[in-house]
C-alpha cells in the first residue's frame, strides 16, 4: 500500500510512477478524498473541544445554582456530543474509502525497471545452458511414452474437472523427489528456514500480501470464509504482520513446500494441454523479510538460489526482468526465470522472484526497531518460486527425453530415487 504522506508531498512523482505501469493519474482524486477526510477529522476535534468546554461550564453553573444556565449547557453538550459522533463516523467512512482506494493501486516500479506494455517488452539479463539438439522430434511432457500413462488427465477430470492431473507411480515419485531436492538445497546450502505452513488463511493474510481486495476472483474461498493459498508467500510473509522486530533478527529467510490453488481466471484457452497451468499445483516458495537497505541485494540472492536449482538439474534457462506492463500488482521489481521446454521449443516461466519494498509491510503493519534508536521502520518483503514443482517436472522430463520414449534423469535426484535415474518407456524407474 502506498504512503499517503508521500503522495501529498510529491503527487507528480506518484502519477509518473503509475503512468509507467499504464495506469491513469489519480493523485488529485486521492488528495481530494484525503483532504475531505482530514477536514472532517479536524472539525470533529474542534467540536469535541467545544463539547469539553461546555461540559466544564455545566459544573460551574450548577455550583452557582443557576438552574437555567445548567439546563441550557446540558442540552448544548448533548447536541454537541451527537454532532461529534456524526462527524467521527463520517471521518471513519472517508478513511475506509481512502484506504480501499489506496489498496487497489499497484506498487510503484523501481527506477531500473524497463518500461513496456507486456511480456514482449521484458529484457533478458541472463542465459544458462544450451538447449539440446535431438535427432528426433521432441515431444511435450505428456506425450513421452514413459510418462503418458502415469500422467492421467482423464481420471482427474472425472474427479475434479478440467486443469487437474493425477500423477501415478514413477512420475509421482519423481515429482516428490524434485520437491525434496529443492527444500534440502534451500535449507542445507541457501540457509533458508524450512516452514510447514497452513494452506487455509484468513482475509487479513490475503489482504496483507496484496491478494485482496482486487484479485479475489483469482483465488478460491471456502464457504466459512477461509482462502486457499495461491502460494505460501501468503502465510510466510503474513507471519510477521503487526510485529515489531528487532533489527538484529533481520533478515528472516523462509522456505516452504505446499499445495497452491489458483482459479486461473482470465486464462481460458491458454495451456489447455498437459500440466503447465493447473488449478492445484505444488510449489517450493522462498520469502525474505529484510532491512530496507538490503532488499535489492536480497532479491539478487534469491534469484541465484532459484537459478542454482535449475543448474544442478541441468535444465537450460534464461532470466528476464519484467517490464512495467508485465509486473504483478504488488511488485516493485520482478525477475522471471524461464526454463527451456524442448516439446514447445521455447522458454516458459518456472520462477518469479519479486521485491515489494514496503508495499506489503504497510498493509500488514510489519516494522522493525533500528538498532541505533529512532522511529520504527517498515521492513521490506520479497518472495520467489524456488521452484514450481510441476513445471520443474515438465522441464526435467522434456529435457531428458530419449528417442525410445525413456527419460534420463538428473544425477542430483539419485538420493531421492534410490539411485535410479532412468524412467523407462514402460514407465518404471531403473
Amino acid at each position: 500500500m502506498h504512503d499517503i504522506r508521500a503522495i501529498r508531498e510529491n503527487p507528480t512523482a506518484f502519477d509518473a510512477a503509475l503512468a509507467r505501469r499504464g495506469d491513469a493519474s489519480i493523485s488529485s482524486e486521492i488528495l481530494a478524498l484525503d483532504g475531505e477526510r482530514r477536514a472532517k477529522i479536524q472539525a470533529a476535534e474542534e467540536a469535541q473541544a467545544e463539547q469539553n468546554k461546555a461540559a466544564k461550564a455545566i459544573g460551574a453553573a450548577k455550583a452557582k445554582g443557576d438552574e437555567a444556565e445548567f439546563q441550557r449547557l446540558r442540552e448544548a453538550v448533548s447536541e454537541k456530543k451527537a454532532e461529534v459522533a456524526a462527524m467521527q463516523n463520517e471521518a471513519k467512512e472517508l478513511d475506509a474509502k481512502l484506504t480501499d482506494m489506496l489498496a487497489r493501486i499497484p506498487n510503484a516500479p523501481a527506477d531500473d525497471v524497463p518500461n513496456g506494455a507486456d511480456e514482449d517488452d521484458n529484457v533478458e539479463v541472463n542465459r544458462w545452458g544450451t538447449p539440446a539438439e535431438f535427432s528426433f522430434a521432441a515431444k511435450e511432457h505428456f506425450e513421452i511414452a514413459g510418462v503418458a500413462a502415469a500422467m492421467d488427465f482423464e481420471t482427474a477430470a472425472k474427479i475434479s474437472g478440467a486443469r487437474f492431473v493425477l500423477l501415478k507411480g514413477s512420475v509421482a515419485r519423481i515429482h516428490r523427489a524434485l520437491a525434496q531436492f529443492m527444500i534440502d538445497t534451500h535449507v542445507d546450502e541457501n540457509e533458508l528456514t524450512e516452514m510447514n505452513s497452513p494452506v487455509l488463511v484468513r482475509d487479513e493474510a490475503m489482504y496483507g500480501t496484496d491478494k485482496l481486495p482486487k484479485f479475489g476472483e483469482d483465488s478460491y474461498q471456502t464457504t466459512n470464509g477461509w482462502w486457499l493459498v495461491p502460494t505460501s508467500e501468503v502465510p510466510l510473509t503474513y507471519s510477521v504482520a503487526d510485529e515489531m522486530l528487532e533489527e538484529s533478527t533481520l533478515p528472516l529467510r523462509y522456505t516452504a513446500h505446499t499445495l497452491c490453488f489458483r482459479s486461473e481466471a482470465g486464462s481460458a484457452g491458454r495451456d489447455t494441454s498437459g500440466m503447465l497451468r493447473q488449478h492445484q499445483f505444488e510449489k517450493v516458495e522462498m520469502v525474505s523479510i529484510v532491512h530496507p537497505d538490503t532488499s535489492d541485494d536480497e532479491q539478487k540472492r534469491m534469484l541465484r538460489c532459484a537459478e542454482g536449482l535449475l543448474e544442478k538439474l541441468g535444465v537450460p534457462y534464461r532470466t528476464v526482468v519484467l517490464c512495467t506492463g508485465d509486473m504483478g500488482f504488488g511488485a516493485r521489481r520482478t525477475f522471471d526465470i524461464e526454463a527451456w521446454l524442448p516439446g514447445q521449443n521455447t522458454y516458459r516461466e518456472i520462477s518469479s522472484v519479486s521485491t515489494t519494498g514496503d508495499f506489503q509491510a504497510r498493509r500488514m503493519n510489519a516494522r522493525f526497531k533500528p538498532a541505533e534508536g529512532g522511529k520504527p521502520e517498515f521492513v521490506h518483503t520479497l518472495n520467489g518460486s524456488g521452484l514450481a514443482v510441476g513445471r520443474c517436472l515438465i522441464a526435467v522430463l522434456e529435457n531428458g527425453q530419449q528417442e525410445d520414449g525413456s527419460v534420463k534423469l538428473p544425477e542430483v535426484l539419485a538420493p531421492y530415487l534410490g539411485g535410479k535415474l532412468t524412467l523407462t518407456a514402460e514407465g518404471t524407474l531403473v
